[in-house]
């Protein structure tokens, strides 16, 4: 039997954000073969359309890859096809190799929209198969407005409801998308046939699944919220049989974590980063041995999957508020956590405002007892971190909330920016007159030329 590892809150914590590729963030190379090294170490991606302060995947990219590009894993998934959609707890992005390990989500839809949908619109079907066959790729509008049909939760265009089922079985796949919108072909024309016809037993699949959990967030439990288990993970009874299935073949390890209930589980392969942590802290060293650095994690980050963990790892309540009425929100409604080192400090609700040409920070909420100004190097690292966000949505300024209770951190990365050979300038009176302020980028050598 595996010996279960004995970790204090510090190793842990520590742990969590080497693994995570987030010590420090932003450190992969500015290359789009990045993509593909942070969903090898994650599994997958989960996919939501929201794009507020951008997309969920590209915000999990933009905190572990330097000069992150969103057309990066457009490539993947669009053109080279190392990557493809499918569902994995919610609608992710995951390696086209482990697509027979997936087969069980397609073969799970079969069997539900055969006796449904395929059936009550089968001359639907036909309809829309043979348009794909004959004429190529397929946006939803293309086809015109029909009925709206109950799907899922709310009612639903007839036509883009039974695209969406065929793509659940795996019949049509996503050629592209234009912004958001899926643009649908055959599945046969866009991934290799090899990995179509490759069939795997449904035990080496309802273990791979469920590993792949544990390889997203890290340092999972035995139990949690059912959101880490959608998706054909099984019920728990099933779960605990395949765990420790997983453990026999030495595949997950066991560990304790000092204050935390119940044994969490470390896949193998990540044992050398546990190693790493315990050295460091007891080092006394800062995160992967460099300056501390800040990242704005997204909503659905694997590291913020288990929000019970963040309570009582991190001490930090993360609710995301998208989904909560306006009254009812205590933060915002597109707020991301703010990592420094391996503590969680505050939170940030930053917005894409590309027709202005600004980053806005809409709100800043800092945990009890952290002071931005006054924490060593805080303010260095914070200006990094909003400029790597302003120049991923190609933005030119940022601008901070308005107000006073902002102005002396506004202040102060405006310092920072100076100090990193940018000029900043305020910009618009309406942001100077509430006391908010804007922060624009130094002009590209063409830019300037260009007048």
């Amino acid at each position: 039997m595996t010996e279960t590892r004995q970790l204090s809150t510090a190793v842990a914590r520590r742990f969590l954000v080497l693994r995570h590729l987030l010590a420090p963030p932003r450190s992969l190379p500015a290359e789009r073969e990045s993509v593909l090294a942070v969903v090898d170490r994650l599994g997958s991606l989960q996919f939501d359309p929201l794009e507020v302060a951008g997309r969920n995947h590209d915000l999990v990219l933009l905190a572990r890859i330097g000069g992150y590009r969103r057309d990066w894993t457009d490539h993947w998934l669009y053109e080279d096809r190392r990557l493809y959609e499918t569902y994995n707890k919610s609608l992710s992005i995951v390696p086209v190799a482990e697509l027979p390990w997936y087969r069980y989500v397609w073969d799970r839809m079969q069997a539900r929209h055969e006796a449904g949908a395929f059936d009550d619109h089968a001359p639907l079907v036909e309809e829309l198969l043979a348009r794909i066959r004959d004429g190529g790729s397929l946006l939803p509008r293309d086809v015109g407005a029909r009925e709206a049909i109950d799907w899922y939760w709310r009612p639903t265009n007839q036509v883009r409801a039974i695209l969406e089922a065929l793509a659940e079985v795996g019949t049509l796949g996503i050629a592209r998308r234009e912004g958001n919108l899926r643009v649908y072909d055959l599945m046969e024309r866009l991934l290799p046939p090899e990995v179509l016809a490759e069939r795997r037993p449904k035990e080496d699949q309802q273990a791979h699944r469920l590993l792949a959990r544990y390889r997203g967030n890290g340092l999972l439990g035995a139990s949690g919220n059912q959101e880490l288990w959608v998706g054909g993970t099984g019920y728990a009874a099933d779960r605990a049989a395949v765990r420790a299935k997983l453990m026999d073949e030495g595949r997950l390890v066991p560990v304790q974590v000092e204050g935390l209930r119940g044994e969490r589980f470390v896949v193998a392969e990540d044992a050398g980063y546990l190693d790493a942590a315990e050295r460091e802290i007891r080092q006394a060293a800062s995160p992967g041995g460099k300056d501390p650095a800040v990242a704005f994690l997204a909503p659905l980050d694997p590291l913020c999957w288990d929000r019970d963990l963040l309570r009582r790892l991190f001490e930090f309540d993360y609710v995301w508020e998208v989904y909560v009425p306006a009254a009812k929100r205590r933060w915002g409604y597109y707020v991301l956590p703010v990592l420094y080192g391996d503590q969680l400090v505050g939170r940030i609700e930053p917005r894409l405002d590309r027709r202005a040409g600004t980053l806005r920070v809409a709100g800043l909420w800092w945990e009890p007892g952290f002071n931005p100004l006054d924490a060593p190097g805080f303010v260095a690292a914070f200006a990094d971190a909003l400029i790597a966000h302003r120049d991923f949505g190609d933005l030119t300024a940022i601008s901070f909330p308005p107000g006073s209770r902002h102005r002396a951190l506004a202040t102060a990365v405006r310092g920072a920016l100076e100090v990193r050979g940018s000029k900043p300038k305020p910009v618009g009176r309406c942001t100077r007159r509430s006391g908010g302020g804007s922060i624009a980028r130094k002009p590209t050598r063409k830019e300037a030329s260009d007048g």
